[in-house]
């Protein structure tokens, strides 16, 4: 089972202690403004289950995150397969959930940027896509920082959303395994 380590973050296995956090964040207007509807304890507690399970069965997934020396718990970084089916799958995608107190310091981009790493050099993934609603423009900005593209023509209304729902629409963003090699290749290597 992969923990992945950053400067300030460790992206891990999810623990029982950490069902109660998640709860709170996933009750939390702020940080579901962008989802259908907050949580119930049920709802929440299956989630974690579920992606702890996962990650148990593959060694990589939504790891459960915490600040090194901080907070044990601010949420999930790392990467998924969406359980829908749309034009895009079956792919891997990336993606983040954290407590409304973390945000703006730079902890999903800097988780995000590792389980990207990760995706590309040892899972020896081609692609990694993220989604979400069009109006959040927060996470768009997190996809942009690590040089993921819009794919306007992949954008689309997620099957699991009742029709008509104001988050039904979502963008869709790309970043190839090519184009993230480029991006963090060496400056003194000569290219072919």
């Amino acid at each position: 089972m992969t923990t992945i380590e950053t400067e300030r973050l460790l992206l891990r296995q999810w623990r029982d202690e950490d069902y109660e956090p998640f709860y709170q964040l996933n009750s939390d207007p702020r940080v579901m403004e962008h989802f259908p509807a907050l949580q119930t304890r049920e709802q929440s507690d299956g989630g974690a289950q579920r992606l702890r399970s996962f990650i148990d069965e593959c060694g990589w997934g939504l790891w459960a995150t915490e600040v090194k020396g901080g907070a044990p718990f601010i949420g999930f970084i790392g990467l998924n397969r969406p359980r829908f089916e749309a034009h895009f799958t079956p792919c891997v995608e990336i993606g983040w959930r954290l407590a409304y107190e973390h945000w703006s310091r730079g902890y999903a981009t800097e988780g995000a940027r590792a389980a990207l790493r990760f995706a590309f050099e040892s899972l020896s993934l081609d692609e990694i896509i993220s989604m979400t609603v069009v109006a959040n423009r927060r996470s768009r900005n997190v996809m942009e920082k690590l040089g993921m593209v819009r794919d306007p023509e992949g954008d689309f209304d997620h099957p699991l959303i009742p029709a008509g729902h104001r988050t039904q629409r979502h963008v869709l963003y790309r970043i190839s395994r090519a184009e993230w090699e480029y991006r963090h290749r060496d400056p003194t290597t000569p290219s072919s």
